[in-house]
């Protein structure tokens, strides 16, 4: 406060050390009744409000003017990037560039149309296309980018489409993907449930059918058609029997449901166990046999059989990587696909060895070591976890069918 010496000393020995007691003497009243500068205006209210005015019209003049300046390049509407693939052309509208280090700028389509708008049973289903992907640009370029987009996602709460993160996936019609498959020999789904499922909904958009597209509705009883209706169809407790493991067997059960004007093959083994029965063994290497000079995809699907042991799936992975190649040669493309997020139904009994702390590190383990022996990796957790699933394990028709079309973004982007 500008006080002397003396008067601090007293003021400390008046008020027992109260630091926060402020001592008023005569010389501090003395240096407050000086003049200020702005002494000549305090007679007049006038002057007070013109100097108010002024300062509040700087500001407001420094504040919009500081608001207007561009805080990155002009958006220009309508500018189009155009990403290609090896059979479609993704286009969308782009703002700025992306960057493999950096969340990609996000401009959403409102109108995207609904894919499943003329699939038998849509209305009956209430399933849209939009429900289960929002389409965003920047499409992802190469497999590479498309994998780790698809692999590291999310969504916005529960249930809410799924979008790949940094650059976006495509969500084909069912003429597109029959191109997709028609450009394959075969594509063998090699695993366990989760894998069917991916089969069954791949015939769902080959058949353009949201309400029996993925079970063989052809031999249903009147009660089968009302268990195994819409998004029921993946529910393994009352309609595993019923799934589709081969598209030739609705080619001689009902050839008219199917949508595709060209020839496709898509075919399910499940092998499980290690070591892998004999007769299983022979069955595949039946069934991966060419039929065309065509390449030929699999899509690999193991861990919750062995608790997610990393040395038991790479053994099985191994036995039948070399049964392929036994018939093949290297004349194929591999997909790992690990399994799903762990729901709130899962039995708690496998809280801890199939938990969700197990599978991420599972799905990362598994990762880093098929990747090494040539074999991609698509991570489903991310896209899992916010999803419905019936038993805490398998996912209902809405979160397969994403699945699906992750696996048919992979499909378009290989050499064929």
């Amino acid at each position: 406060m500008g006080v002397s010496g003396s008067h601090s000393r007293d003021a400390m020995s008046n008020t027992a050390q109260d630091r926060f007691y402020n001592v008023i003497t005569w010389s501090s009243i003395r240096r407050f009744s000086h003049q200020t500068r702005f002494s000549s205006l305090r007679g007049t209210r006038t002057k007070h409000a013109v100097v108010c005015l002024l300062f509040l019209v700087c500001g407001t003049l420094f504040f919009f003017s500081g608001s207007r300046r561009p805080s990155s390049l002009p958006v220009r509407a309508g500018s189009e990037v155009h990403v290609p693939s090896n059979v479609f052309e993704a286009a969308g509208k782009s703002t700025r560039p992306n960057s493999s280090h950096k969340t990609a700028d996000i401009v959403t389509f409102a109108g995207a149309d609904d894919t499943f708008a003329s699939y038998k049973h849509r209305k009956d289903c209430d399933v849209s296309s939009q429900d289960l992907h929002t389409p965003f640009t920047p499409i992802c370029p190469d497999r590479s980018s498309m994998i780790t987009a698809m692999s590291s996602g999310g969504r916005v709460g529960m249930d809410a489409p799924y979008m790949p993160r940094g650059c976006d996936m495509r969500w084909f019609n069912s003429e597109e993907v029959c191109a997709i498959l028609s450009r394959f020999d075969k594509v063998v789904m090699v695993g366990d449930s989760m894998m069917r499922h991916v089969v069954g909904s791949i015939n769902i958009l080959v058949r353009k059918d949201i309400g029996y597209g993925a079970v063989t509705d052809w031999n249903f009883s009147a009660q089968e058609k009302k268990q195994c209706f819409c998004n029921e169809q993946f529910d393994v407790k009352a309609c595993s029997v019923q799934g589709i493991y081969k598209t030739s067997d609705v080619e001689s059960k009902d050839p008219s449901s199917i949508s595709c004007a060209k020839r496709i093959n898509v075919l399910m083994e499940e092998i499980i166990r290690v070591p892998i029965p004999p007769d299983e063994l022979r069955r595949l290497k039946a069934d991966i046999l060419p039929e065309t000079d065509k390449h030929i995809a699999v899509i690999f699907g193991h861990g919750l059989w062995n608790n997610l042991d990393v040395s038991m799936t790479l053994k099985w992975l191994e036995i039948i990587t070399e049964a392929i190649t036994h018939v093949i040669g290297n004349q194929w493309s591999g997909l790992f696909v690990t399994p799903n997020a762990a729901g709130k139904q899962k039995p708690d009994e496998w809280l801890v060895s199939q938990g969700n702390k197990a599978l991420m590190v599972f799905e990362e383990e598994v990762g880093m070591v098929v990747r090494r022996r040539g074999i991609e990796h698509l991570g489903t957790w991310n896209m899992s976890i916010q999803a419905n699933k019936y038993d805490g394990v398998h996912l209902d028709m809405k979160g397969n069918l994403v699945k699906a079309m992750m696996v048919m973004n992979w499909l378009n982007l290989l050499e064929a």
